[in-house]
């Protein structure tokens, strides 16, 4: 019998809980970081909680956004967590749009990615906290019985938050006050 799942990882949207989102961001110039985001992932690491972000960019498969240009700008991201003293432990990217290539299960609200950074990272997802600016970002959090908190960005609508209410998930305005409401109430 394998050994269960025991590690434990914040997963995070990365546009609108990250940097802000900017529709199909390709400029690594324009990549910034929201305010307290670093320090939200350091007090992460403090915590023993890896960051890793899970993020749907169907841009790509639009032909909006080129593979050169989507790893310009993770890099550059990095980059600024990194001057800031934050590090992602790993970044899953669901690449698709159904109207172009089709349904995937990787494409959030899907519960592909999770579960494939579950397993990579050899992470017990009902012990994971999820993370974003959507509906779709904490509803695997729901469907994979993990901690949700939906970050209120410029781009949350009210299906969203009617989403997090009816699910019973925290609404917050940040990624650091998110941080600080699940370590708060986390054993």
């Amino acid at each position: 019998m394998p050994e269960p799942r025991s590690r434990r990882a914040a997963l995070l949207d990365r546009d609108g809980t990250i940097i802000p989102d900017r529709a199909y961001t390709r400029d690594p110039d324009h990549v910034t970081l929201l305010p307290g985001a670093a320090h939200a992932i350091r007090q992460l690491a403090a915590a023993g909680l890896p960051s890793i972000v899970i993020t749907n960019q169907s841009g790509i498969a639009r032909g909006l956004i080129s593979l050169e240009q989507y790893h310009a700008v993770r890099q550059r991201l990095e980059d600024l967590l990194a001057e800031e003293g934050a590090v992602l432990a790993d970044t899953f990217t669901c690449p698709h749009h159904p109207d172009v290539t089709g349904p995937c299960t990787c494409r959030k609200p899907g519960t592909g990615l999770y579960e494939r950074a579950g397993i990579v990272h050899d992470l017990d997802l009902e012990r994971c906290l999820f993370v974003g600016d959507k509906a779709r970002d904490i509803i695997p959090a729901v469907m994979l019985g993990g901690r949700g908190v939906l970050v209120r960005s410029t781009n949350t609508n009210d299906d969203d938050l009617a989403h997090a209410d009816s699910a019973k998930q925290p609404v917050v305005s940040s990624l650091i006050e998110a941080v600080e409401l699940l370590l708060a109430n986390t054993p």
